[in-house]
């Protein structure tokens, strides 16, 4: 009886040690994948806070909060089914995938330089049109946007595992879509509410609070600005990275062999801590450049073309 109960306790011991590495493998798994979408993520972070821009402060952090579980239901209810699915049956189909999204982030970008230089801009709603439909349909927006954003995040981070059983790879999306939606979102509602911070700091009676409040208030809109140019510039990068990357793994290599060989030569320039920022700086100046190339290409077959088909019809 004691030797069965000792047996018992060593199973149960022995479960539970590999629960235990189970768990440590799909951490540090999730880790490596949060690590490797990081781009997407800085875009995610970057785009969404326009969504929430002029609206009151007491309706913001509550948007922030419907966006977010916009977000989780995008990435455990539609995207981590159909990546799991595909991996486990038609995993050739990823970099296809990802192709796709990388095309679409880099059409994304081009289009908000387009429209920088073509002076077109988005219609601004007055402060008191701002009602629940307006709510309403900015919250759709953002989810839409999530949607693509978290796809993509959701499918490099399960390139990075691809080579795990079944189980760890859905540990892992799970552990990836809570960590990277309560990091986004979390990060995106310090930088909405940081005026609201200031006001409340230059209303105390310390004059450092005061100066801190002021440089708080004022500066939101130049971060906001600066927000702006960053996201397109991710969209950007990540987009022409995931391209160049991807159309290597569906089988075209001299792309991704040229980027790996930039890279190298940026490293070997330069020895040291400086040659692995000289890589990486050189690596993504050059995905920049490839995503808006090929973002305005696309661009180009969306709006210009078009534009000047209607413009000859009506000259006619």
């Amino acid at each position: 009886m004691a030797g069965g109960l000792v047996a018992l306790l060593d199973d149960v011991a022995a479960i539970t040690k590999a629960a235990a590495a189970t768990l440590d493998d799909v951490a540090a798994a999730a880790g490596k994948a949060s690590v490797k979408a990081t781009g997407v993520v800085v875009d995610d972070t970057a785009v969404t806070p326009r969504y929430v821009h002029g609206f009151t402060p007491d309706r913001e952090l509550p948007i922030i909060r419907k966006i977010a579980l916009g977000s989780i239901r995008n990435k455990l209810l539609i995207i981590l089914p159909v990546a799991m699915i595909l991996s486990q049956f038609l995993p050739g189909a990823l970099p296809y995938l990802l192709i796709v999204g990388g095309a679409f982030l880099c059409y994304e970008g081009a289009e908000k330089v387009y429209e920088a230089f073509a002076g077109h801009h988005e219609e601004v709603v007055e402060p008191s049109e701002r009602g629940p439909d307006f709510e309403k349909t900015m919250v759709s927006g953002a989810i839409r946007t999530d949607l693509i954003l978290s796809a993509e995040i959701m499918i490099i981070s399960l390139a990075s595992v691809e080579d795990e059983p079944f189980v760890t790879r859905l540990l892992v999306l799970i552990a990836v879509a809570f960590l990277i939606t309560a990091l986004v979102y979390g990060v995106v509602a310090l930088i909405v509410k940081m005026d609201d911070l200031g006001l409340a700091l230059a209303k105390r009676n310390s004059t450092v609070s005061q100066k801190v409040g002021r440089g708080l208030v004022s500066a939101m809109p130049k971060l906001m600005s600066i927000l702006t140019v960053v996201g397109i510039a991710a969209m950007l990068w990540v987009g022409g990275h995931i391209l160049l990357i991807n159309v290597g793994e569906a089988g075209f290599h001299w792309p991704t062999d040229q980027l790996h060989h930039l890279e190298h030569w940026g490293e070997e320039l330069v020895h040291g801590w400086f040659g692995g920022v000289l890589s990486w700086v050189l690596g993504t100046a050059a995905s920049a450049v490839i995503g808006l190339i090929v973002g305005a290409i696309i661009v180009a077959i969306m709006h210009v073309v078009p534009m000047r088909k209607k413009k000859d019809v009506a000259a006619h």
